[in-house]
């Protein structure tokens, strides 16, 4: 029996591990952390019946790849969607801007810029073709098409909190992602998505996956008949495939034998982190159940989202508490990295007495704060030209990353795609 070894038990992880055994290989998973789910993973207190995510995530109606794995794992009966409401900050209040009617209702936007709204997101959702739109900006194009007004309330600020200095030099491909396959329902699991991931470790070691937790690959070198050794715990084991499902710096860091020129197309590449921190709370933050709060951010608001956990999910999930999300992506020399939980709270307590002038400090039961300097490729102008492929100069060693996912955005619906679409190339390389 041929054999695989996998770097990594995030979905993509996991997902290959699925596909390989299907194939008849014996497969290991050798995974640092003490759990699955990588960045979708989350945690369990013991207080409460559902896990909760370190970093919000949630599925949406079009997520086809997902969808049809839990089907295949005899999981999909589990996944719950609701419609939370999401909204928009304008003038000192909050409005939503999540669905047509909702444009219509808005505020800031005139009659004319409200049709315009509506046309211009037809075009990008029915019609574009995001190979055209990915050698223009999407601070262009979206400034040129849905009007000056409109892109500097709703679409600047979201750029702009998101990719930092570089917002002006993203594609608008990227952006046409985000509205082609997005739902205004939201997808979970029941028991959170780290429960999912635990189910789906289960199915694996069912079918005899070996997954390794608290293993750390030291190493990973080409052998003699285009085998592969992985080093772990200062033992090397010699495989015939090898998929690292980690981000490309640190699989540069695992193979030492990578040529100069991938390695500095690697190093090239930009991206930045993300810090989330989380409460519970004694009350609701929002009288309306808002969801999701897109903030600008400013001195105002000093992070880019606010999340009201339990206005998606039922606070009886998490012993009667209400969660709530404050999350942020920053390049990783941002001070946010350095500051502890507490300074944190110091930091967006007035913003969250913006939102309720009632809220104080006490309400706060229990915090934590969770950190990743990898957590969002930065895209530029053409940027499918740039792309890593899943092969790699080392022989049987595949990259499966979510810098490859490109146009869509990082998740674990695209995380699924990629495996089962790379699975060819993968098999048929001797």
């Amino acid at each position: 029996m041929k054999k695989a070894a996998i770097i990594g038990a995030g979905i993509g992880g996991l997902a290959a591990a699925h596909e390989l055994e299907k194939q008849g290989y014996e497969v290991t998973i050798y995974e640092k952390g003490k759990n699955a789910g990588g960045l979708a993973g989350g945690f369990y207190h013991e207080n409460w019946d559902w896990s909760v995510e370190f970093f919000y995530h949630h599925w949406f109606q079009s997520d086809k790849a997902i969808l049809n794995l839990m089907k295949e794992l005899g999981l999909r009966d589990k996944v719950r969607f609701f419609r939370p409401k999401t909204v928009m900050y304008h003038q000192g209040g909050f409005s939503p801007l999540d669905s047509a009617g909702a444009v219509l209702t808005f505020p800031g936007f005139s009659f004319f810029e409200k049709m315009r709204f509506g046309f211009v997101t037809v075009y990008i959702r029915y019609l574009a073709n995001w190979h055209t739109l990915e050698n223009c900006t999407a601070h262009a194009w979206l400034l040129k098409y849905y009007g000056e007004k409109i892109y500097r309330i709703n679409f600047e600020p979201m750029l702009h909190g998101k990719f930092g200095e570089y917002y002006q030099q993203v594609p608008m491909s990227w952006f046409w992602a985000r509205f082609k396959a997005r739902s205004s329902m939201l997808g979970t699991y029941v028991g959170g998505f780290q429960a999912f991931f635990d189910d789906f470790v289960k199915k694996l070691i069912e079918k005899d996956v070996s997954i390794q937790f608290n293993s750390s690959v030291e190493k990973i070198a080409q052998y003699a008949g285009n085998k592969v050794t992985v080093q772990v715990n200062n033992q090397e084991i010699l495989y015939d495939k090898v998929l690292v499902t980690t981000s490309p710096v640190s699989f540069a860091a695992l193979t030492p034998d990578l040529p100069k020129e991938y390695k500095q197309k690697i190093f090239q590449s930009k991206s930045i982190g993300a810090i989330v921190l989380l409460l519970s709370i004694t009350h609701p933050l929002s009288k309306e159940k808002y969801y999701w709060y897109n903030l600008p951010k400013s001195k105002e608001f000093p992070f880019l989202s606010l999340v009201e956990h339990t206005n998606f999910l039922s606070p009886d999930n998490f012993g009667g508490n209400h969660l709530l999300y404050c999350g942020d992506y920053l390049p990783p020399d941002h001070e946010y990295f350095n500051l502890s939980k507490e300074e944190l709270i110091d930091r967006f307590t007035p913003s969250l007495q913006k939102i309720n002038r009632d809220f104080k400090k006490d309400w706060i039961k229990e915090s934590w704060l969770f950190k990743q300097s990898y957590a969002q490729p930065i895209p530029f102008l053409n940027h499918s030209k740039n792309i890593l492929g899943i092969k790699t100069p080392l022989k049987n060693v595949f990259l499966i990353t979510m810098s490859q996912v490109y146009p869509w955005d990082r998740g674990t619906n695209y995380a699924v795609e990629l495996v089962e679409k790379s699975l060819d190339e993968i098999l048929t390389e001797d």
